[in-house]
């Protein structure tokens, strides 16, 4: 029974994959792809009214957020034709969030994935992208995403450098006060 939310975080992961297989924005895959973004809201819900919240299954549920974001980015990608500077913001948020788990790894001697609300804004707004796409428009979508998925990446590279411990829930920047 304990183990049911990290199954629905499995669950994401191999639907992460099975998305690699299938044709971007056919109607298979955005089943899929909304399967898998449900799932990601579900492993979490299920974990805390079960009382199962772990620090494994928050790894993992990190690692699988990664995981499909780098999946479906590499799928978008190709999908579009990205102008360069989206290319290159894109790549500067990357860099910006591998330094921020090298300073989490290097200050608390393991992987510093942190759940604020920015982040989980961002993963909203993520998974969000084929719609707002259809409702927005392509450059107006990807200058969104990037500006949202920027501001999470700086304040949790902050959080990390500033940070007396490492602290998975922190809600926001703002809550560092409430920590000293």
């Amino acid at each position: 029974m304990k183990n049911i939310p990290n199954l629905i975080t499995m669950a994401r992961v191999l639907g992460t994959v099975v998305l690699f297989t299938m044709e971007p924005f056919s109607r298979q895959f955005l089943i899929v792809y909304f399967l898998c973004g449900i799932s990601d809201v579900l492993d979490g819900m299920i974990a805390r009214k079960m009382n199962t919240v772990s620090k494994k299954g928050q790894m993992l549920d990190s690692v699988a957020d990664a995981f499909m974001f780098i999946v479906l980015l590499s799928i978008f990608v190709s999908s579009f034709k990205l102008p360069l500077w989206g290319i290159y913001w894109i790549v500067a948020i990357a860099i910006v969030r591998l330094i921020s788990l090298g300073v989490g790894f290097i200050r608390y001697k393991q992987l510093a994935f942190l759940h604020t609300y920015a982040n989980k804004l961002t993963g909203i707004v993520l998974f969000s992208f084929p719609f707002l796409y259809i409702g927005l428009g392509f450059y107006a979508s990807v200058i969104f995403a990037c500006l949202i998925a920027s501001i999470s990446a700086i304040e949790e590279l902050i959080i990390n450098a500033v940070s007396i411990e490492l602290w998975r829930d922190i809600k926001s920047i703002f809550s560092l006060k409430d920590r000293k």
